[in-house]
């Protein structure tokens, strides 16, 4: 359960997206309880699409977390305090097919309100359901620099959800 969790509507959240993603770093996350993935990400956003509140984060083929976000319909991006950033280096560079990366990162998974996983020492988590991707194509870089970022061609798939919870640790809450 998301126990120490309480829910705000999404246009509430007071956190510059710019630091929470770039510099702060997230947590995505797809899977159930029993059979799940988490990776590290500074790429994505939050905003208004279809007129809807959306995530989008990013995901290369070759990550684990791949296949759970493409087996799933909902996936969450946890945020954490800056004390979890070792956790945070951890499930960014090494690979839950071969460790358990909750547990070497010493974190504690937990049912979010739609089934999929969070973390209870997450101080804040958005839970999407997916509504669209699209894979990153080369030949649409209008900028050519950008093909730096992909030196293996492992070009990312962009996963756009809308928030269907915002939950954020009751200290913090309105």
């Amino acid at each position: 359960m998301t126990n120490g969790l309480g829910r705000i509507p999404a246009e509430k959240v007071a956190d510059n997206v710019f630091k929470l993603i770039d510099s702060d770093w997230m947590l995505i996350t797809a899977g159930d309880i029993g059979s799940f993935n988490m990776m590290t990400a500074s790429w994505g956003g939050l905003g208004v699409l279809w007129s809807k509140h959306v995530a989008f984060c990013f995901v290369r083929p070759t990550r684990h977390t791949y296949s759970f976000m493409e087996k799933n319909s909902v996936f969450t991006l946890s945020f954490f305090e800056e004390k979890y950033r070792d956790a945070l280096n951890l499930c960014g560079t090494k690979s839950g097919r071969d460790i358990d990366k909750a547990k070497a990162a010493k974190l504690t998974p937990a049912k979010s309100p739609s089934g999929s996983v969070c973390f209870a020492e997450a101080r804040m988590v958005i839970e999407c359901k997916k509504i669209y991707f699209s894979d990153i194509d080369p030949k649409n870089f209008i900028d050519k620099s950008i093909d730096v970022n992909y030196p293996k061609k492992d070009y990312h798939r962009m996963y756009v959800g809308e928030i269907t919870n915002c939950l954020i640790k009751k200290s913090n809450a309105d």
